[in-house]
């Protein structure tokens, strides 16, 4: 199953509406045809939007990674932290086109849903600079550093279909089920129905269906294809197995297996998400199966090895038997025709191999004397069986690791197929856009990132008893205390005033000693006085300010759980020492923004492995204010 072009016209323009003005903060390779970019907006919530060869669609899952991706490595290079321009179609082909913009660079991403799928990164002006599959095939080559060619477009419009051309369509003998197919390029089932809610016979020719049926079938595949396009939906799925399928409009009334969802979104997210779970377990069974019969065949030729080695031994013990009893029969050398008639018996040959006298048992030999008495070579003999009998210890112990790594591959088989799957992305809490912490007092305190952040927290967010937070320095954010029993407790002002000095252009200037200022909501006023104008994000104050004197400029970053999860923090050092299961202390001045963040987040994975999996570097680059920072101290206060 993979998106049609209509349904890929309308998730492209709902999901252009969900990205509009998102960056690119990570990007997850999935498996080989899919991966996971997570978009980062300042005032929204973060998108993760699931690129895949079956289709594009914003995801609510978490998918641990299944294989490598080839692209993953060169998409992060150049597309992380750049901004998506647009995200767009051409008709109704089934590719999209992601433009991502990075200071001076500028990337598009192209994604084909038909054939086989593929991804390609190219620059602005198309050049190929990775992609996934090469193509090389009469009308068109993909390599890296050609010119991004798309396949030859042969189809109609389908969103300004006209009557014109859908009669040329249906102007040959062909049955109508197959000509709506090949003429609009629609799958099947989409063509089952448009048929099922004409009342035609699929079967009838195109060019003898009446002028009623014409109009009919017309006007049909016009209200589906609107229907589709502009997300007039009645979404539905079917989660069967053999026909596991995603609808954004009702199909067939009688068919019992479909039930509906909230959005075709919903339905592709399951649909998809299932079909990548369901290949990566049969990826992991075809691997582990593989293994386990490689090992079962090498523990078959062990034990086999141990059978023929005791054989072995056991020949060659009784031929030294036979020459002993060669000797009480008075024969005394090798080469007797007595004794090398008995041998010949025995299946035992004496050859000469460079001139040296060999006795041949079975695939063994044996390196002997022609003139030395009977029970001399008969000795040799049973050496020769000991040692061969040696051998068979060795074997064992290899039986006993080749079962060993057996086991294991089983349980780790089983493991690995087991551990193929997915889980909800937490909804996180509404503070989490902005700078956040709680107070040692536990009251929750809340800062702009920018001038937009800023807007959107005082507009939203200011409620009647909070205390609204500034310094006195221009590129302060506002802070907003949320205390709602208007409560003065000294130790949370002090701590969110802390805060917003070093959230300020403070840290950026090592201006220590700058003092901030609280006032309540009513002081706050959202439009200038007359004549006057403000900036985006910022704000009059009216009345008295509430001063407090400079702290010291120092923050901390730590992680706290939050019941089952673990949220990363920034604020006034006691607050986070006090919360979090880790912290680390920073001032201003030292090493890059970028730096600090690969240095701490090299501190806290050393405290939770699992901390390496939840956070990325961007997380920390995130809660860290702008500005050159150095880690001064570092702990951890509670266990995990």
């Amino acid at each position: 199953m993979t998106v049609a072009g209509i349904e890929l016209k309308y998730l492209i323009k709902e999901i252009g509406q969900k990205i509009e003005g998102c960056y690119v903060s990570n990007i997850y390779g999935i498996n080989r045809n899919s991966l996971l970019f997570k978009m980062r907006h300042p005032d929204k919530p973060d998108t993760m939007l699931m690129i895949s060869t079956m289709g594009i669609w914003t995801t609510s899952k978490k998918i641990d990674p299944i294989e490598p991706n080839k692209l993953l490595r060169r998409l992060r290079s150049d597309l992380l932290r750049s901004k998506i321009e647009k995200i767009e179609q051409i008709g109704t082909e089934r590719i999209a086109y992601l433009t991502f913009s990075n200071f001076d660079n500028r990337f598009v991403l192209i994604v084909e849903f038909f054939g086989q799928g593929n991804m390609l990164l190219c620059n602005y002006s198309k050049k190929i600079l990775a992609l996934m599959h090469s193509i090389d095939v009469r009308h068109r080559q993909l390599r890296i550093g050609l010119e991004y060619n798309p396949p030859p477009q042969d189809g109609v419009d389908l969103i300004d279909l006209k009557k014109s051309e859908f009669k040329k369509i249906l102007s040959t003998s062909t049955s109508i089920g197959k000509m709506i197919g090949r003429g609009l390029g629609l799958p099947k089932k989409y063509v089952e129905e448009i048929i099922r809610l004409s009342s035609i016979d699929r079967t009838k020719p195109s060019n003898e269906i009446s002028e009623t049926e014409f109009e009919s079938l017309f006007d049909v595949i016009c209200t589906t294809i609107s229907n589709v396009v502009n997300g007039i939906h009645d979404a539905t799925i079917i989660t069967d197995t053999e026909e596991s399928d995603a609808f954004p409009i009702r199909f067939s009334d009688d068919n019992t297996k479909a039930r509906e969802v909230s959005s075709f979104n919903e339905g592709l997210d399951i649909i998809f998400t299932e079909q990548i779970l369901n290949k990566g377990k049969s990826l992991y069974s075809e691997e582990s199966e593989k293994r386990i019969s490689e090992l079962q065949n090498r523990l078959e030729e062990q034990k086999n090895a141990i059978v023929i080695v005791q054989e072995k031994s056991k020949n060659i013990a009784d031929v030294a038997n036979l020459l002993f009893s060669m000797q009480s029969e008075g024969e005394s050398k090798i080469n007797d025709p007595k004794v090398v008639e008995a041998l010949k018996n025995q299946n035992v040959e004496l050859v000469k191999e460079k001139g040296i006298p060999i006795l041949k048992i079975d695939d063994a030999k044996v390196k002997i004397e022609l003139d030395a008495p009977l029970p001399s070579i008969a000795s040799i003999l049973f050496d020769e069986s000991k040692k061969q009998k040696g051998a068979i210890p060795s074997i064992e112990k290899l039986i006993k690791k080749t079962e060993d790594q057996l086991e294991k591959t089983i349980e780790k088989g089983e493991i690995a197929k087991g551990s193929v799957g997915f889980s909800d992305i937490r909804k996180k809490n509404w503070y989490e856009r902005y700078r956040w912490f709680f107070t040692s007092d536990g009251i929750l305190a809340v800062g702009g990132r920018d001038s937009s952040s800023n807007s959107a927290l005082v507009r939203k967010h200011m409620e009647n008893n909070d205390k609204i937070f500034h310094a006195e320095i221009t590129g302060s954010p506002f802070f907003i205390l949320k205390d709602k029993d208007e409560i003065l407790l000294p130790l949370s002002l002090e701590e969110t005033a802390q805060a917003t000095v070093c959230f300020s252009r403070a840290w950026q200037t090592s201006a220590h000693g700058l003092n901030s200022f609280w006032v309540k909501p009513d002081q706050v006023k959202k439009a200038a006085p007359t004549g006057q104008s403000m900036g985006k994000g910022s704000f009059m104050i009216y009345g008295t300010r509430n001063f407090i004197k400079g702290s010291s400029l120092k923050l901390a970053v730590g992680i706290m759980r939050d019941d089952e999860d673990f949220l990363l923090v920034c604020g006034p050092p006691e607050p986070i020492k006090q919360n979090c299961v880790c912290y680390a202390i920073i001032e201003p001045g030292g090493s890059s923004i970028s730096d600090v963040a690969k240095k701490i987040r090299g501190e806290f994975n050393k405290t939770n492995d699992k901390f390496q999996k939840l956070f990325v570097i961007d997380d920390y680059v995130r809660a860290l204010p702008t500005g050159s920072s150095k880690v001064t101290d570092s702990g951890n206060q509670k266990s995990i």
